[in-house]
């Protein structure tokens, strides 16, 4: 016998869930009369809709589910500058080679690279983030090895002593990270100091390390240090940094790419 086929709304369902994702939260007496049902046909739909956490209900009515504020914060970074980091992620993936290995870190920006390297062949990544991860788990010709350790809500990362030591096990053709702002002086900054000993341990592994971030992250303030620009074998952002960054690179011997 075949599986049975997923439920899936049915053409008055869809147009309850169309309606409810309109106004975020609606009655059941409104919703009976757009559709020109009764109520109690609204109420079936709801409660085969809300048992497919499709909706939730409530006393009188019905809204969409609630995310986790963690997830949702984490959508908001995502839409943030998502032109920006697509071009960078696209210009990345072009740069590295089919049969590579990665060690890939914490950020929205290194997710989008992720995504573009869907289309390469051959690749090992390690990673202390499971979005990265997940993404990658699509892939049929890429090993993804994923750090164990301690789970951080607000990113998915992975922290700990265990996080590290797993990461020093690899040595790996490239790292590539982000920050969520660079000093003048080159300093790399992030949240907090969390963040430290992962990135380093990655860095430390890998023969080059390069750096993806939009260009509103030059003179971005943030907490707690990371790394440094000079540190870097490649920065690949989608515009011309402001002053003194591109003479700091030179400088430094940093070779600067601006995604198209």
């Amino acid at each position: 016998m075949s599986p049975a086929n997923p439920w899936s709304p049915n053409p008055r369902q869809q147009a309850l869930l169309d309606e409810v994702r309109a106004r975020g939260a609606v009655s059941v007496e409104r919703l009976a009369q757009r559709l020109d049902v009764t109520m109690q046909t609204v109420r079936r739909d709801v409660q085969r809709l809300a048992d497919a956490g499709l909706l939730l209900r409530f006393h009188g009515g019905v809204s969409l589910p609630r995310e986790a504020p963690s997830v949702a914060a984490w959508k908001e970074r995502q839409a943030v500058q998502a032109d920006a980091k697509a071009r960078i992620a696209r210009s990345v993936a072009a740069a590295i080679p089919d049969g590579s290995s990665l060690m890939m870190g914490v950020g929205t920006t290194v997710e989008a690279v992720a995504r573009e390297l869907l289309k390469k062949t051959g690749l090992q990544v390690i990673t202390d983030n499971l979005h990265v991860a997940g993404l990658l788990s699509e892939h049929p010709d890429c090993k993804v090895h994923v750090a164990g350790g301690m789970l951080r809500g607000r990113d998915s990362a992975l922290e700990g002593d265990s996080t590290v030591a797993y990461l020093r096990q690899f040595k790996v053709d490239i790292c590539i990270v982000t920050a969520l702002g660079i000093d003048p002086d080159g300093t790399l900054r992030d949240r907090d100091l969390r963040e430290l000993p992962a990135a380093q341990a990655m860095m430390s592994q890998a023969r080059e390390t390069w750096l993806v971030a939009d260009a509103s992250k030059f003179h971005q303030p943030a907490l707690a240090k990371v790394g440094h620009l000079k540190d870097m074998k490649r920065v690949f952002t989608e515009a011309l940094p402001p002053a003194p960054f591109p003479a700091l690179l030179q400088e430094w011997g940093v070779a600067l790419t601006i995604a198209s």
